[in-house]
């Protein structure tokens, strides 16, 4: 299955009520929005994918729990970006004070809020290219940590607040630096 990109920019500029009446419209369509006014329409994962995306959210579930410093969000949750983008992280978190600081209304919808840290698993139909510029969305967006991490070639490209991404070559564990202390990840789960 492929990712779509459709620029309907030249004829319309969806606002952001209309976005979410799309998205309430087509449950079954996984729909985001970059930072350009672009739609893009997500495929669902294969097994292999939403195994690991799984077991990625139990291993920073069981840390947060064990901390209690935010909160962590699966695939399914819809951030709007301070950048205009509306996207769905594999896997984001935010700290407590943050996210407390929005309003219950703000947290019921699509919150406006970049996370702290976001996490994208490459799936075999995700595009590199299209990868790295999401990357740099969530980057300019305010994120400060963020692992890209392509399973197939076992490599992940880490996004530091201010910093040039940093490639790494087959690690064996990933740790969460000042965003998520004392959170290291054991990649065995995604190799």
């Amino acid at each position: 299955m492929l990712t779509y990109t459709i620029d309907l920019t030249p004829f319309v500029q969806l606002s952001d009520r209309q976005f979410a009446q799309l998205c309430e419209n087509h449950p079954d369509i996984k729909f985001e929005r970059n930072a350009r006014g672009e739609l893009i329409v997500m495929p669902p994962t294969g097994g292999e994918t939403g195994n690991r995306n799984a077991l990625l959210v139990v291993k920073l579930g069981i840390w947060n729990d064990r901390t209690k410093l935010g909160y962590i969000f699966d695939s399914s949750t819809c951030f709007k970006l301070p950048n205009g983008g509306n996207r769905s992280p594999d896997l984001s978190w935010i700290r407590r004070d943050r996210w407390e600081a929005l309003s219950p209304g703000d947290r019921e919808t699509f919150p406006p809020i970049a996370p702290d840290f976001v996490l994208e698993l490459k799936s075999p139909s995700d595009n590199l290219k299209d990868l790295r510029d999401k990357m740099a969305e969530y980057q300019d967006a305010g994120v400060k940590l963020g692992w890209s991490i392509d399973r197939q070639g076992q490599t992940v490209e880490i996004y530091r607040q201010g910093q040039e991404p940093e490639l790494r070559d087959r690690p064996v564990t990933l740790d969460g630096e000042t965003v998520l202390p004392d959170f290291e990840l054991d990649l065995s789960i995604v190799w």
